[in-house]
């Protein structure tokens, strides 16, 4: 008997390791791997730094597939020689909350300069490119058109233009893949810092891919070159890449943050928390005067594609509401193919503005139409149009955008 219960023991593990590793190998072949603009210009394209002085623009998502961050990799380089620094909002080293100015310093890892590309100066002065001979740009976006380091990019690239200073971008991925586009495309008089050219809210494109598409169709007219990726499909979103994620900014912790800003970032134009100050930043968002139960039993009645709401409390630590216990949902998107994020966040806004019509304001500042980048979508929610009338508004400017983006993609 004890013979017997041996070799049955032996058959299990061996069953258990055999289904344990098919499964691994599944995981594996699903997770593949993609090298970002920074490893294949190391390995195949170096050339194009070499002899150079180079200037770089970066965070701490400027990293290679192994955490390594390229200030490290270009500083160490033999043949490549490093000279200044430049940070977007949030700085070099990621450590400025939004809004918050980096002024001029010198970073204590390498002694080089590091200029400041937001607050006073968005655009590299001539003083601040003297003796460089390459501009570098190497930061991960999150494919919404109000996240701003696009726009760094693109003042960037006119410096460069204007300084006869060839630029190079090492691109990335989109972390919500490179398939969907959504959202109005924005209104020229609407133009800002968080929306500087006509594109929709959400893109569906890389940052090497908008950078083409700016230099030509915004008729910036950089010397430009893009470092592709290797391993990337746009059906990807960043979960599939196998690279590691570091946060984009302060409050943006996750690839799951990366798939709701473009619904809920639309929030900060209102007197509604979109979630600063908690660990959930724009997946939990609420306001004192909000019943959270109604709330979420609204928005699920929608049955809204690839997403669900959950009734939650919180006490936001900084940014609107702060110290003040708030009301509100946790936004779950249960299947990211079939999640639209724009129409879903004109759905949250209508119903809160239906739900708390006394107390729901769209805010002077933030102003909620250089975030949507026009100013019919407010007036529509405040006379009672659905969201549907309002998408069939915006869907033809959409539409012509595809066209137009077809032109520009890198990758299938």
């Amino acid at each position: 008997m004890k013979r017997i219960l041996i070799i049955f023991t032996i058959c299990l593990l061996t069953f258990s390791i055999v289904s344990s590793k098919s499964v691994t190998a599944d995981k594996e072949k699903k997770k593949q791997k993609v090298s970002p603009g920074i490893e294949v210009l190391l390995k195949e394209e170096k050339d194009v730094l070499k002899g150079k002085k180079v200037g770089l623009i970066t965070n701490p998502t400027g990293i290679d597939s192994k955490l390594t961050s390229i200030v490290d990799l270009l500083y160490d380089d033999p043949d490549i020689e490093l000279t200044a620094l430049y940070g977007p909002e949030h700085g070099v080293r990621g450590d400025a909350q939004a809004g918050a100015s980096v002024e001029f310093y010198i970073d204590e890892k390498t002694g080089l300069p590091v200029y400041s590309l937001y607050g006073k100066t968005k655009k590299p002065t001539p003083e601040m490119l003297e003796g460089v001979e390459a501009l570098v740009f190497d930061i991960q976006d999150v494919g919404t058109r109000y996240y701003t380091y696009i726009y760094t990019m693109a003042y960037a690239m006119e410096a460069a233009k204007e300084n006869n200073i060839p630029f190079i971008v090492l691109d990335r991925p989109n972390p919500q893949g490179g398939i969907s586009v959504d959202g109005p495309v924005l209104e020229p008089e609407f133009s800002s810092f968080v929306g500087l050219y006509p594109i929709p809210l959400k893109h569906g494109m890389t940052v090497g891919e908008l950078a083409t598409l700016f230099n030509k169709e915004f008729k910036i007219g950089a010397d430009l070159k893009v470092i592709k990726m290797k391993g990337w499909k746009r059906s990807m979103d960043y979960d599939e890449t196998g690279l590691p994620f570091v946060l984009p900014s302060p409050n943006m912790p996750t690839v799951s943050t990366t798939f709701v800003y473009p619904a809920t970032g639309l929030i900060e134009g209102t007197n509604v928390s979109e979630g600063r100050g908690t660990t959930k930043p724009f997946e939990l968002i609420g306001a004192p005067y909000i019943n959270s139960d109604e709330l979420a039993g609204k928005l699920n009645g929608l049955r809204l594609p690839g997403v669900k709401f959950r009734a939650a409390s919180f006490t936001p630590s900084f940014s609107k509401y702060a110290g003040k216990l708030s009301h509100g949902v946790e936004i779950y998107v249960t299947d990211r193919d079939e999640f639209r994020a724009v129409p879903t966040g004109l759905h949250i806004i209508k119903t809160i503005h239906d739900l708390y019509p006394d107390d729901f304001e769209f805010l002077a500042a933030n102003n909620f139409s250089l975030l949507i980048g026009n100013d019919w979508v407010r007036t529509m929610i405040k006379e009672g149009s659905s969201v549907n009338e309002i998408m069939k508004e915006y869907q033809p400017e959409q539409d012509a955008f595809k066209k137009v983006r077809a032109q520009y993609l890198l990758y299938k």
